[in-house]
């Protein structure tokens, strides 16, 4: 563990505002025509839309790696568009598609890269590397001193989130982390993510083209359409029980009702409680709707037992009569500028069934 004191004011997370922020390049061209958004701190905001919406040159503006041509970005009310640069990067974690790992150092040097910059003492460093190698299912001893062609994929962007996290940033930046490894690596990363937000609670913005990636990680996910216009602000199960416009509507697609099953906690719908008839399939309490009508399709039944701490059991009627309620929850609820609300956030949804990352990944 890291024990060098640290200031008691300085804060876990840091919330994001932009306001009215515009990007036009010099050829005329506006890849973000004006921008409004507010992201809570310690959530989890992924932005999502159609290719040239917009969305990755809004992420680099939050770290000036692209100058915004007009508006505000505020980091717990502070301008960065009037701060220095790259001390501003140096606050905030960045990890992008093909991790970007310097493939000359070893893993622990690329996880201390930020630190040493800021010039933390040595002792400091390794204490801090060999904590987030652990934190993120890498075992210090075994993959310390390899180096990033010795790595699979998905252990490259796990020494990627490492890295971006090594100097503790308030804010955590990520454009399309997973999108560069295989679908069953993309899964088991994403279910370590959550894990790993429930842990450090930092804010963070993830950019990604895969609305089931949006909706699985997301405590609001904002739509955007061509020229960075924000067509819905909204937490997953919101966006998909009700579409602020045709746009959203068609972006979702017509089977987002099944998707709202994976976005809707089982304890949403009305259980019967006492001890299930001992043959049936078994989801744990906090389990989502799609789980256990997968549960129920697979052993071709009609209920499922849910095993907590106290024990229950769902019908497939009760099951539909959740998600209608969770329907009726939503409808009306505005879906404007920062102001819409889940139930739990995006790693509080994260099933019981999570296991730690595998390190062959």
């Amino acid at each position: 563990m890291d024990a060098t004191p640290q200031a008691p004011s300085a804060p876990a997370a840091a919330a994001i505002s932009l306001v009215k922020v515009r990007k036009e390049y010099a050829d005329g061209t506006v890849a973000v025509t004006e921008l409004s958004l507010d992201v809570p701190a310690g959530e989890l905001v992924v932005l999502i839309g159609p290719s040239g919406c917009g969305k990755s040159t809004v992420l680099r503006m939050v770290n000036r790696l692209i100058e915004p041509t007009a508006g505000r970005i505020e980091l717990d009310g502070e301008d960065v568009t009037r701060t220095d640069p790259v001390a501003l990067r140096r606050r905030i974690g960045y990890v992008i598609q093909h991790v970007g790992l310097f493939p000359h150092q070893t893993v622990r040097t690329n996880v201390g890269t930020v630190p040493r910059l800021l010039g933390w003492p040595r002792r400091r460093i390794a204490e801090r590397v060999t904590q987030l190698l652990e934190l993120v299912g890498l075992e210090p001893g075994r993959f310390g001193d390899r180096y990033p062609h010795e790595l699979s994929g998905g252990q490259r962007q796990r020494v990627g989130v490492a890295r971006a996290l090594a100097a503790d940033p308030v804010v955590l930046l990520m454009d399309e982390p997973f999108s560069a490894v295989d679908p069953i690596v993309r899964a088991r990363l994403q279910e370590e993510f959550l894990r790993l937000q429930r842990t450090v609670r930092k804010t963070i913005i993830l950019v990604t083209h895969d609305l089931d990636e949006a909706v699985r990680l997301g405590d609001r996910v904002a739509v955007l359409s061509e020229g960075g216009h924000l067509e819905q602000y909204a937490p997953p199960a919101q966006l998909l029980a009700e579409p602020a416009s045709d746009f959203v509507r068609e972006f979702v697609g017509a089977d987002r009702g099944i998707r709202r099953l994976s976005v809707t906690p089982v304890a949403a719908a009305p259980l019967t409680p006492g001890a299930p008839e001992p043959d049936l399939p078994a989801v744990p309490a906090d389990a989502t709707l799609y789980d256990a009508l997968a549960a129920m399709l697979t052993a071709n039944v009609d209920r499922v037992a849910v095993r907590g701490a106290q024990p229950a059991t769902l019908t497939r009627d009760a099951l539909f009569a959740g998600l209608a309620a969770e329907h009726a929850g939503h409808a009306g609820t505005a879906s404007g500028r920062g102001t819409a609300s889940g139930r739990g956030t995006a790693s509080e949804r994260g099933t019981a069934s999570a296991k730690g990352m595998a390190s062959g990944s």
